[in-house]
């Protein structure tokens, strides 16, 4: 169990304020050198949209394994078209029919004809298939009315996929289109990346649990369902969440007793008298970083414990937000194998305002826009969420940058 390292420990910044804070790209830099899980579970297909494919998918067939026909129409042998025209057809004898699944089973010969369905098997003999547009047929006998080439509108055999072709390479993403093509060559489940768990722990005796009213002097949470609504949106899985008192040793305790790849740590990380997680992190396992040059969240750090990922996020709503997408959102979807950016669509947009910024701190600027400008509206405020929530998106002004001027035309990511 943690010891209460209240009194002598001498590295506790516990109101005493951060020594320095580290650049956001020092903090990135750390979530960067995490790798891809190496665990690996079997999914049906059906259940594997959104999941990262953890081996090189080979095909051992040939789609299609049979010549079939690419449209409704006539199995022909093409070069006796050749001559046809409007006011000199050709006539050619119809023999029968193919469907899809169920083939003609005599042969084309000279001057004869299939009637065949798009998907159906080409018919032994013929090599092309004439559209229904160009041919007109009446008691079994088929009018030609203008030529095509021997090979028109029939599918080969390995046309879409050969044996021994690379189909999806290990670390993609699956497409609904992917699903399809793996069916196509006979797969029916896939090897991915597990998904991994997620822990968060809400701190903080002001708080009461959402759907609650507000009292007194306590407040609803509500990064617990902000942070479930992140993490789901990033890996499509619900964390667990746990709601623990700012007592030392009862976090101590669900950090020691989790099993989680992730957890996260909401409130206690900054620097007051009861944010004791940061010095948890360091005396059950190691801190890699802590306080970083970010306005807001600030207080934000990351730690490994036992192999287990932990991330320091502010208790400060639109600091948890900040926190959660530029830092514990990225490490999440590096361990789940896809894309770590962020997960935003952006936009290019100038400034109706100018923005004032602090070289060597970078700042998180909700934005509302209007009429094809973007309107700052806070940078600082990070208890107050309704910025995020009358904002349209949010800008980041680098720590090298003093702002920025009216009329500058910014990037935007787009919270919807």
């Amino acid at each position: 169990m943690p010891q209460d390292k209240d009194k002598k420990d001498s590295t506790d910044i516990r109101m005493k304020g951060f020594k320095e804070k580290k650049d956001v790209v020092d903090f990135l830099n750390i979530i960067d050198e995490i790798s891809p899980s190496k665990n690996f579970e079997v999914v049906w297909l059906n259940k594997a949209a959104g999941r990262v494919l953890a081996s090189t998918i080979i095909s051992t067939v040939k789609v299609p394994n049979f010549n079939r026909s690419a449209m409704d129409g006539y199995a022909i042998r093409g070069e006796e078209t050749f001559g046809a025209a409007p006011y000199s057809p050709l006539d050619f004898k119809v023999l029968g029919l193919s469907l899809p699944g169920k083939p003609f089973k005599g042969c084309v010969t000279t001057q004869t004809a299939v009637r065949i369905m798009t998907g159906a098997p080409m018919p032994e003999g013929a090599d092309s298939v004439i559209p229904v547009e160009l041919a007109q047929e009446e008691n079994k006998v088929l009018r030609v009315i203008e030529s095509i080439p021997p090979g028109k509108n029939v599918g080969r055999i390995g046309e879409d996929v050969k044996v021994g072709q690379e189909i999806l390479n290990a670390g993609r993403k699956l497409r609904p289109q992917d699903i399809g093509i793996l069916s196509s060559i006979g797969i029916p489940s896939v090897s991915v990346i597990k998904k991994p768990s997620v822990d968060i722990f809400i701190t903080g005796d002001e708080l009461l649990k959402p759907g609650s009213m507000p009292m007194g002097y306590q407040i609803v949470d509500s990064n617990s369902v902000m942070l479930d609504a992140l993490v789901y949106r990033d890996i499509q899985i619900h964390p667990n969440i746990i709601f623990l008192e700012d007592r030392r040793e009862l976090i101590g305790d669900a950090i020691s007793k989790s099993n989680a790849d992730f957890i996260l740590i909401s409130g206690g990380s900054s620097v007051g008298q009861e944010d004791h997680a940061p010095s948890l992190v360091k005396e059950l396992g190691k801190i890699l970083i802590h306080g970083v040059a970010l306005r807001p969240a600030s207080p934000s750090g990351m730690g490994i414990i036992n192999g287990k990922y932990v991330f320091l996020i502010p208790g400060n709503p639109v600091s948890c937000l900040c926190s959660y997408d530029l830092f514990a959102s990225r490490a999440i979807r590096r361990f789940s194998g896809i894309n770590c950016e962020l997960p935003y669509k952006s936009i290019t947009l100038p400034l109706a305002s100018k923005i004032s910024s602090m070289v060597g701190r970078m700042d998180y600027v909700r934005v509302k826009i209007n009429n094809g400008f973007a309107e700052p509206l806070a940078i600082s405020g990070a208890s107050m969420l309704s910025t995020t929530t009358i904002a349209d998106g949010f800008l980041m002004v680098p720590g090298e940058c003093e702002g920025y001027p009216s009329g500058e035309n910014v990037k935007i990511n787009l919270y919807d």
